[in-house]
């Protein structure tokens, strides 16, 4: 069987982290088993709460803005056409330095209860 969601059907909310999320394919609206793939957005100099998961292996690829990307005390500017890995256990935070739009997929699927804060 053939699933396919649109992306602008599916329905916005803010993760634990307090990025805004649509998620594309997750454990809500698909019959996934492993993964998870969402459209995240921060608004020009917001920033998620740095966190990790202690689960979930996380790649963030950019399409619109640009950012700083903190990961384990690495920080570094990211664009359009970056891909980014987010390995377990990293801690990690996004800042927009302009409006930023991005897929996230996770493996195994994003969950609240996977995300951990200092």
């Amino acid at each position: 069987m053939m699933t396919i969601n649109q992306l602008s059907e599916q329905p916005a909310f803010t993760t634990k982290d307090g990025s805004t999320i649509r998620s594309i394919l997750d454990l809500t609206n698909a019959p996934v088993a492993r993964q998870s793939l969402a459209e995240a957005s921060i608004p020009d100099g917001g920033q998620t709460e740095r966190h990790y998961h202690k689960l979930s292996e996380e790649i963030y690829f950019m399409l619109e803005g640009t950012a700083s990307m903190e990961m384990d005390g690495d920080v570094r500017k990211v664009g359009p056409g970056d891909g980014i890995l987010i390995p377990p256990g990293a801690w990690h935070q996004i800042t927009a330095l302009t409006a930023v739009r991005f897929l996230c997929c996770c493996a195994p699927p994003y969950s609240h209860d996977d995300t951990y804060f200092e």
